[in-house]
């Protein structure tokens, strides 16, 4: 085994220098691939940007080159490099090998007031990070030109005369393949950013020249110009289109605050566009010119803000249905278009990458300004008002529907998965052809046992209930739908029930093509605890599933009620009569008669002959239009009429004195 290398106070070391970022650029700028060049790439955009939001320059020029290299052009002041007095070394040492120093940190200084490169890191990073870098600065007079060779100065500071009247700055790099696994960052990168930029930046213009790519109408490396003269509200009339729901809205307002009590004030410039439409939808949220890919307070604040106000204006018009949910912001971003542009003194991004901001004024100062540009703009707009109202109800129900769609359809399946497994002691068939299977419904383990020995299992499968089951004409839905018995059965029955209420949390809604059975056979006892429990099922299925008992799917499986053996033989009646037929075609043979054993008794032999095997077993088919004196019958015996069930027991019970159960 290799010897360890010793850990002692000299095995501590410290990155210097350009290898702050060369070998660590994931730190810096999110990755170091592709992402994280495109980033490195951004940071210089990003200071001409705020150059030009500062007043200084209207257009930016960005080149992408054959080489892989990047030119950035501004208009602007141009960097101050030379001398500085305060620090006592150059500035083009602080702006292009110095991390954390630029123009951005004195407090209460005018330059960029609110700016998108506020943590002095950009320009040294990407100048650290690259195979090579020149810089051309105008200003005061001066042409000032820089080299740098993998992160290091070359020449120093050349300074010479102009006599033009441009100013501004001309950063030229080419990102190293050395620090980043790809440095190939492709065009539709620098279009969707720069297209973004001038979103955001209301009358800029930048240019974008792709050497990479030809223009198939010149053959030239291809240009492209964005310029929003109004900024975000134009992008959203764009967006929208001609057709939307309500014409674009845009506002605007300040706010001073801080985001803890011991924290010093900062200022928050916001403002935001808005219309609302059903064929496009779409949410931007910018910082400081950034956008915010990731959101952070400003999403916070715009969900919070317009389903407060929504919410509100829905209540008060008494545009909700009886019983209707609360709409959500799902409901209004489907048919909201917007784009929200703020600023402010001091930000704090999730990271360098800039793709989320955690102020927590921000997000409390643009909810309270959200909500009230919309309370005021549902005032002012009536008519626009009703459409919005009308648009987010229809999505709010369209989801609800949606959602409960795909609570059944998950219900469904997930019932026709491992059923085995998750419904207790239901023992399945093999077959998968619902034309062929069947299913018994038993009363209690004992009988379960019979029927699982006794079933042909290719096609036959046996459910059993646990005693009495609840009388579901005397029950409310909720406690029925709490019945472990009556929702097991309801699932390995799999078309659902046919009701629809709020109780029903569990079991997919009715749907025949579900059903997977041919045949739903109610075999119980041939006592009176046996046609108690056949009762109740049946009740269970009319109340439930009624359409089973009117298409003929519902069936009972008639158990004998004597055995009769006589010369070697053995015959069973199914009823008295029977049982007196048999006797008297024995012609007088001594025969021996008992009443049948219980399901659970007897041998799988004659379970199989005398219940289960369809060419020998006796059915009951529940007749569809017997439905209807099924279901008097059932709301007479089972159901509330106390006062009837009394007068039928008084004027009918002698009827059936002898199978009085006193024991």
């Amino acid at each position: 085994m290799a010897r360890k290398q010793e850990y002692g106070n000299e095995s501590i070391t410290s990155l210097k220098g350009a290898d702050r970022v060369r070998k660590r650029p994931a730190v810096i700028f999110g990755s170091d691939g592709v992402e994280g060049c495109a980033h490195s790439i951004f940071e210089i955009v990003s200071n001409s940007i705020d150059e030009a939001r500062d007043g200084h320059g209207d257009t930016i020029n960005v080149t992408r080159c054959k080489d892989g290299s990047v030119i950035v052009e501004d208009f602007g002041r141009g960097m101050p490099v030379d001398w500085n007095n305060g620090e006592g070394r150059y500035n083009w040492e602080l702006l292009f090998c110095e991390m954390y120093a630029g123009g951005k940190y004195g407090e209460g200084e005018d330059n960029y007031e609110f700016s998108l490169g506020l943590n002095g890191l950009g320009l040294c990073a990407t100048q650290y990070s690259s195979a090579w870098m020149t810089a051309d600065i105008y200003r005061d007079g001066f042409h000032y030109h820089l080299d740098f060779q993998k992160g290091e100065n070359v020449g120093g500071l050349q300074k010479e005369p102009y006599k033009g009247r441009r100013t501004g700055s001309i950063i030229h790099w080419k990102p190293d393949d050395a620090v980043f696994t790809d440095i190939d960052v492709p065009g539709s990168y620098y279009k969707d950013v720069l297209r973004r930029q001038a979103v955001v930046n209301a009358g800029l213009t930048l240019n974008f020249t792709d050497e990479k790519e030809k223009d198939p109408a010149t053959g030239k490396a291809w240009k492209e110009s964005w310029c929003y003269e109004h900024g975000i509200a134009d992008y959203v009339a764009e967006t929208a289109g001609e057709d939307s729901l309500t014409p674009v809205f845009s506002c605007e307002s300040e706010a001073v605050g801080r985001d803890r009590e011991d924290q010093p004030d900062y200022k928050v410039r916001m403002s935001a566009a808005f219309c609302f439409s059903n064929k496009v939808q779409l949410l931007e949220y910018y910082h400081n010119s950034s956008w915010l890919e990731h959101g952070g307070s400003p999403e916070k604040a715009a969900k919070s803000a317009f389903v407060s106000a929504l919410d509100k204006y829905l209540r008060d018009q008494g545009k909700y249905q009886k019983n209707e949910s609360k709409i959500t912001f799902q409901d209004v971003e489907d048919c909201l278009v917007l784009v929200s542009s703020s600023f402010s003194t001091q930000t704090s991004y999730e990271n360098q990458t800039k793709k989320a901001i955690t102020n927590k004024f921000i997000q409390e100062a643009m909810t309270d300004f959200l909500r009230h540009q919309l309370e005021v703009y549902f005032i002012e707009n009536r008519i626009d008002a009703e459409k919005i109202a009308e648009q987010v109800l229809i999505n709010m129900r369209s989801r609800v529907k949606a959602e409960s769609t795909r609570l059944n359809i998950k219900k469904t399946l997930q019932s026709g998965n491992s059923m085995t497994d998750r419904i207790e002691k239901f023992v399945d068939c093999r077959s998968k052809d619902v034309s062929e299977r069947e299913i018994f419904i038993v009363e209690g383990d004992s009988a379960l046992g019979a029927c699982k020995q006794a079933r042909d299992s290719a096609f036959q499968a046996v459910m059993p209930v646990r005693g009495k089951i609840l009388n579901c004409l005397k029950a409310e839905y909720p406690k029925i739908f709490k019945n472990d018995i009556i929702t097991d059965l309801i699932k390995v029955l799999g078309c659902g029930v046919e009701v629809s209420s709020k109780a029903n949390k569990n079991l997919s809604l009715f749907n025949m093509d579900n059903l997977r059975w041919s045949k739903v056979i109610i075999c119980t006892d041939a006592d009176v605890d046996g046609f108690q429990i056949r009762t109740l099922i049946l009740t269970m299925l009319y109340r439930l599933v009624p359409t089973l008992i009117r298409e003929g799917y519902v069936y009972i499986a008639e158990s004998p009620l004597y055995e009769i053996e006589s010369k070697g033989k053995t015959y069973f009646a199914y009823s008295d009569r029977e049982k007196a037929e048999i006797i008297d075609s024995l012609n007088g043979a001594k025969a021996s008669i008992s009443r049948s054993k219980g399901l659970g008794e007897n041998d799988p032999d004659m379970m199989w002959m005398t219940t289960m095997n369809p060419e020998t077993r006796r059915l009951i088919k529940v007749m569809p239009e017997e439905a209807e004196a099924t279901a008097r019958s059932f709301d007479l015996l089972l159901g509330d009429n106390l006062q009837g069930r009394k007068d039928h027991i008084a004027e009918n019970g002698y009827k059936y004195l002898e199978m009085i159960d006193v024991s």
